[in-house]
């Protein structure tokens, strides 16, 4: 289930043994994971545009042409006994819901409503307008992706570019705050074409952003507040509020030397290099579930469109920014994803997509998925974190000391991308970092690699083809892509 096959032979080289081969069991999704797809309500256009979670594991989800749908029986072992209620219609295309207090809140295009069934007939009868404060036209593109709320309370809205290109309605390219009461607050510029919003463990927010103008590449960006994400084209409306302006960036510069120049530029937290990793990354949801979703501790799962995949993330601060490293994941739905959604208390991964407007590998014209942990841990690298000599691999199972300690084990390649009012960019500034020494821990759980030739602001692409674990087994995925926004002290 993976892009990169692997050989069904390995050389083992236990301690104190002489070589042999044995024969290893190829690494297959379905061993981890159980992905299924939950029945839709016959004869419906389900494009899934959000996913909430309510009381007595009912499922709400909203579809692109404006329906709310409620599941029941998304749960049970039984998925041909699932029903759906239509509990709302004519929405604005909601990206975004949630269940609070009582209701479902929701952002559509125009607006984040509350949602209320007050006479319990399951149909929603009362519609309040929470705010409406930023602009909207006809255009398709001008989404707006709306957050759960966070520790204030508040609900984050991400507004993407008309047509993808321009800011022709009010507080197009920004992330705004909706407090309880309805204030909206202008919060982050430089944004150009989200697809997803969520927090992590910290209650830090990020949105995914996809490549195109002044995106060389997709990414996980860190929306702190008062920052700018680096697309210039809506810095005009910081005049509607009496903000400073955000920075006027140079185009065919980089990242980190547009960001040297301008503190207030937060660099990409991850970047997810385009057509490799994915191209159109979407939701975010932060595995909060104690073990119950596998060994994945407070790490980021991000939807994928156009692959039709689901990547792994683990985050780490360095001198005050986010970076880390992505990794491949769940692969093969059968629609492209928009929403993720984790329960936290059952380990049910739910996702839901379309195909309308951009392919995907996936083939139907929208799915509604259910992903669970079968208990077994594959062999994978944990996560990478960034040290001043290089990286720490933390993997999950021990290694065999003999292969993980050897560095010609590994290899290592690092690149950019332009920063550029051109669409998308190549990699460019490419180099090869040599990996000079690999020492394992003593619980053999990690391995520090000491790196000749860091360098800061590049993606650094590990792959570690040549090692197994202590039982015997390759890597699930034998890469990893981590973002050195900061070399460590």
């Amino acid at each position: 289930m993976h892009a990169y096959p692997y050989s069904l032979l390995r050389p083992i080289f236990p301690l104190g043994c002489s070589l042999f081969l044995s024969v290893v069991h190829a690494a297959q999704q379905s061993d981890f994971y159980t992905r299924e797809e939950i029945p839709l309500p016959p004869g419906e256009v389900m494009e899934i545009g959000s996913i909430a979670l309510m009381p007595d594991q009912q499922v709400a989800v909203t579809t692109r042409r404006g329906d709310l749908w409620i599941c029941k029986g998304a749960y049970d072992s039984d998925l041909t006994k699932v029903t759906w209620k239509k509990f709302a219609q004519n929405l604005h295309e909601p990206l975004g819901m949630f269940w609070k207090d009582g209701s479902l809140w929701l952002t559509q295009r125009p607006e984040v409503t509350r949602i209320t069934d007050k006479n319990n007939d399951g149909i929603a009868d009362k519609f309040q307008t929470i705010c409406q404060d930023w602009g909207i036209k006809g255009d398709y593109h001008e989404y707006a992706f709306g957050s759960e709320p966070d520790k204030d309370g508040n609900i984050w809205v991400c507004l993407t570019l008309t047509g993808s290109f321009n800011a022709e309605s009010n507080w197009r390219g920004w992330a705004m705050r909706v407090t309880p009461d309805g204030k909206m607050i202008p919060t982050c510029s430089g944004l150009r074409s989200p697809g997803g919003i969520g927090m992590n463990a910290e209650g830090d927010m990020f949105m995914t952003d996809n490549q195109g103008t002044w995106n060389g590449s997709s990414s996980i960006k860190w929306l702190k507040p008062g920052s700018f994400q680096g697309n210039p084209v809506g810095n005009k409306y910081h005049k509607l509020a009496n903000l400073p302006a955000p920075p006027e960036v140079a185009s065919k510069s980089r990242i980190l030397t547009e960001r040297t120049k301008f503190p207030e530029f937060i660099p990409p937290a991850v970047i997810l290099p385009h057509g490799i990793v994915g191209q159109s990354p979407t939701g975010i949801a932060c595995d909060m579930s104690g073990g119950k979703f596998g060994p994945w501790a407070k790490q980021l799962y991000v939807g994928e469109q156009t692959h039709s995949q689901v990547q792994r993330v683990n985050l780490e601060k360095v001198k005050g920014l986010y970076q880390g490293a992505v990794f491949h994941f769940l692969d093969g739905f059968e629609a492209g994803l928009i929403p993720v959604r984790l329960d936290q208390e059952n380990g049910t991964l739910f996702a839901g997509g379309s195909n309308r407007g951009w392919a995907s590998r996936g083939t139907k014209p929208f799915t509604f998925v259910r992903v669970r942990w079968t208990g077994k841990d594959p062999f994978e690298m944990a996560t990478i974190t960034a040290a001043h000599d290089g990286f720490d691999v933390h993997f999950t199972e021990p290694v065999d000391a003999a292969t993980a300690g050897n560095p010609t084990s590994y290899s290592m390649d690092a690149f950019t991308y332009i920063h550029q009012a051109d669409y998308g960019s190549p990699q460019v500034d490419a180099t090869t970092p040599v990996i000079s020494a690999a020492t394992v821990s003593p619980d053999k759980k990690s391995v520090h690699l000491k790196v000749d030739g860091l360098v800061r602001g590049h993606i650094h692409h590990l792959v570690a083809n040549g090692i197994i674990s202590a039982s015997g087994q390759t890597l699930w995925h034998p890469e990893g892509w981590y973002t050195l926004n900061e070399i460590p002290d």
